[in-house]
């Protein structure tokens, strides 16, 4: 069996911390885990501190030492190896779908530029939901919980939740750490570096400073060796001709283009005048740069030369920054019978970027191909500020009845702006079209979208300890939101170059659209604890996920209109979706608690699944609802101290998620020659796309003394995934990603203060395809209007990375 991968430098843990090998509950002291045993990771995930293996809900955790020893950058590392997950790894510039359980019904390749992280998982920065994958700088662990968890938090979840729990202030002296890390890819050509400072400094015996701030600067390891420009804009695209690949004239060719500039940063007060109160205000900001995709297209067939597995034949470069900035306000306060919590946040996340427009153009076949020397791009802008608040009431009573209550309010508002050029093609259009007038401004296409989210809920969970080993919780969620939005199109080039509208007017009429919704979702959860190293527990519980419009103009049939983008009723908007799951699970310990062995298995009704798809005019990108689906599926992972010295980790999942019903123009299929489309439908039966069916990992690691103050240890780690569909049912030209694995190598040198290590990643250089852009069927070519050929250029697929070795040096002081 052949398996899939996840990105380097990920490899070498995550089971170490999702399996600990202590599991007993301890008292924990307000600076974590960390104090208590290297090997104890605590969790809060249910509101209440206990290790992973008290916890009755399946729960992995990744530990701030873990991650600092395996050089875990960002989530799709951290999450490399934790069962029921997969992470799509298609790079800094495309957006990065979290699967949990196989809950993803969208095909790949329309996750371009998302930034919800594929909208079925919520993510948490302690205790404020938003969306980030945040760089793991001083981080105390990441907490993965599968399965909904709208009732324990203020965020509803479809499949799961994500949170990423930083280092409090501390009070107990100054301290820090400085640390780097240098690599180097074997494809790329430059040298990466990965750099970064924690300061904690107590004020005073009460307010405690905390901060972090760090850089990468990865070179990467993707060429665009058939670009036009290496700057994107109206003077300069269009004066060349794309498609004459024999004229290097025509090229400025660009290496190492999926670069990561991002600089993080955090700073937070912590203030704790008595055991009875304390409070974090925290600032987050992370500045995330990148020049192009992690895209190669060694699969076109039809382009006149061979492009490299580490090639794209793209005609602009694709930069795209994000900013996020979070300030939260976290606050606790002890009133005895229990604990009142507060968590403030209010974020702006902002992005600007470019995509190579053409071959989008070229398969809409409005004639722009004809154009010899056609080259277009978009411009992306999008505002999105959150304010959340969240209060909850945890009790702390001594008997066997406790109880969480909770509050949510969340306000979300978008803004966001596409817009399309066409550069040179106005006076194209006037030579050989008839057009009246050129376009200076070369706008093809514009379309803004503004959105405003409230969203209110009250949750809470009651839970009686029937007997001292058996216990029963029941849960429930009331949720009300109300979403309003509008969007506009206009085609300017085509206004005023044919129809001979002002050249720099632009209409946009904007059309409203809302949606209102309330629901009722609930839990039950029962477990039973064998004896101190055994448990058994079970959960019923329900996920919610929001619908919301297309942002579309309704079509309208007497518009006469040559190019019309528009939605028909049914693709105007898209309705909530819900799953309902039921799990059982064990978590035991064996052989004096040296031999860990844990496992869940499951089964999800997913009523209405949310999938992306595209308009029939004008083909653009939309979200449907199908008829039903379901996932079925078990996990494994276990861990053994074998020796003193030596000890081994692993996982296993298996995942069987599937279409339950006929799903009726769920797809669109390519219909060669040319780039006209039918509807497919998705049969019941038919597989989800987007995860493996198969997914697993291998870890040991052996340590030993090299003198009184040095421990020397050798790592070893291996990640496998099977298969992964690209469309549902790989139907419509959908593609089967072929799965692989990867191993790893590390060689650590550390005194306790100071860390050294070597590593290599992907030892073997094994090449994996971890996404897809377009289907086969798109590698296509067509004529100009002069009759030479123009190569569209939209297949291809994402790429993990090659081989990458470094070095990684930490100090603390």
């Amino acid at each position: 069996m052949k398996f899939t991968k996840i990105p380097a430098r990920s490899l070498l843990f995550a089971a170490a911390s999702t399996i600990p090998f202590a599991a007993q509950a301890q008292p924990v002291s307000p600076e974590g885990a960390e104090e208590i045993d290297d090997d104890i990771i605590i969790v809060t995930a249910t509101r209440r501190e206990g290790t992973v293996q008290d916890v009755p809900i399946n729960i992995s955790a990744v530990g701030g030492a873990q991650i600092e020893a395996q050089g875990l950058d960002n989530l799709r590392e951290v999450a490399a190896t934790v069962p029921g997950v997969y992470i799509l790894d298609q790079g800094n510039r495309a957006g990065t779908p979290i699967v949990f359980r196989g809950l993803n019904a969208t095909g790949l390749g329309s996750f371009d530029g998302n930034n919800d992280g594929g909208g079925a998982v919520s993510t948490y920065v302690g205790d404020i939901p938003l969306y980030v994958d945040l760089r793991l700088n001083d981080m105390e662990r990441v907490e993965f919980l599968l399965g909904p968890q709208g009732t324990l938090y203020g965020a509803g979840t479809l499949g799961g939740a994500i949170r990423y729990i930083p280092v409090k202030p501390k009070f107990d002296g100054i301290s820090g750490q400085v640390r780097a890390d240098l690599y180097t890819y074997k494809s790329g050509h430059g040298l990466s570096s990965d750099t970064g400072l924690t300061i904690n400094i107590p004020l005073t015996n009460t307010i405690a400073f905390r901060g972090s701030i760090d850089y990468t600067n990865d070179r990467g390891f993707i060429d665009y060796p058939y670009a036009v420009t290496s700057n994107p804009n109206i003077q300069t695209v269009g004066l060349v001709n794309p498609d004459d690949i024999g004229n290097p004239a025509n090229f400025t060719p660009l290496r190492d283009l999926n670069t990561d500039d991002t600089l993080s940063a955090r700073a937070a007060l912590r203030f704790n005048p008595s055991d009875a109160f304390d409070a974090t205000l925290t600032y987050y900001f992370q500045d995330a740069r990148t020049d192009g995709r992690q895209f190669s297209q060694f699969r076109l067939s039809n382009f006149p030369v061979q492009i490299g597995k580490y090639e794209n034949a793209l005609r602009v470069p694709e930069p795209n920054r994000r900013k996020t900035q979070l300030v939260a306000l976290e606050a606790e306060l002890d009133l005895g019978f229990a604990s009142l919590v507060s968590a403030t946040g209010y974020s702006d996340h902002r992005e600007l970027g470019n995509r190579d427009q053409t071959d989008l153009l070229i398969t809409l076949e409005y004639s722009y191909e004809q154009f010899p020397n056609f080259t277009a791009f978009t411009e992306e802008r999008d505002k999105t500020t959150i304010f959340t608040q969240e209060v909850r009431l945890v009790s702390d009573i001594d008997g066997p009845l406790s109880f969480i209550i909770g509050g949510f309010y969340n306000k979300e508002k978008v803004r966001a702006l596409s817009t399309e050029f066409a550069p040179g093609f106005d006076q194209f259009a006037v030579d050989e079209f008839g057009g009246v007038q050129l376009r200076p401004d070369a706008i093809e296409y514009i379309a803004p979208f503004n959105s405003d989210l409230r969203e209110a809920a009250v949750f809470g969970e009651l839970s009686f300890q029937i007997t001292d080993a058996w216990q029963v919780t029941a849960g429930g969620r009331y949720y009300d939101y109300d979403l309003q939005t509008e969007s506009a199109v206009d085609l300017p080039l085509l206004n005023t170059v044919f129809f001979g509208d002002p050249q720099d007017q632009i209409i946009l009429n904007f059309t409203p659209a809302n949606q209102k919704d309330n629901g009722f979702l609930f839990k039950f959860n029962t477990s039973y604890e064998f004896t101190t190293d055994a448990l058994l527990y079970a959960t019923v519980s329900q996920g919610f996920r929001i619908g919301n419009s297309n942002g579309l103009d309704p079509c309208d049939p007497n518009s006469g209109q040559v190019q019309n983008i528009c939605g028909l009723p049914n693709e105007l908007e898209y309705s909530a979706d819900k799953t309902t799951n039921y799990e059982i699970g064990f978590k035991t310990q064996w052989m004096d608690r040296r031999l860990t062995l844990n496992g869940a298995v499951y089964y999800i009704d997913w009523k209405g699944p949310q999938v992306a798809s595209a308009t029939i005019n004008g083909s653009s990108p939309i979200t449907i609802n199908g008829a039903g689906a379901e996932s079925k599926g078990f996990e494994l992972y276990g861990a053994l101290q074998a020796t003193e010295r030596l000890s081994f980790r692993g996982a296993y999942s298996y995942t069987d998620a599937q279409l339950t019903a006929l799903s009726p123009s769920l797809l669109n299929l390519l219909t060669p020659p040319g780039f006209g489309t039918s509807p497919v439908a998705g049969q019941d039966g038919d597989r989800l796309p987007g995860s493996p069916k198969h997914q697993g990992s291998f870890f040991a690691d052996y340590e030993m003394p090299v003198s009184n103050d040095w421990d020397l240890t050798l790592s070893y780690g291996m990640t496998a995934h099977s298969d992964v569909l690209t469309r549902t049912g790989s139907r419509a030209g959908g593609l089967v990603l072929p799965g692989f694995d990867t191993h790893n190598f590390s060689l650590n040198l550390s005194d306790g203060s100071l860390s050294i290590t070597a590593y290599v990643n992907n030892i073997f250089n094994e090449f994996g395809e971890t996404g897809v852009r377009g289907t086969p069927l798109f590698d296509q070519s067509v004529s100009d209007i002069n009759g030479d050929p123009v190569y569209t250029r939209t297949y291809g697929t994402f790429v993990a990375p090659p081989r990458q070795i470094g070095i990684r040096v930490r100090k603390d002081f």
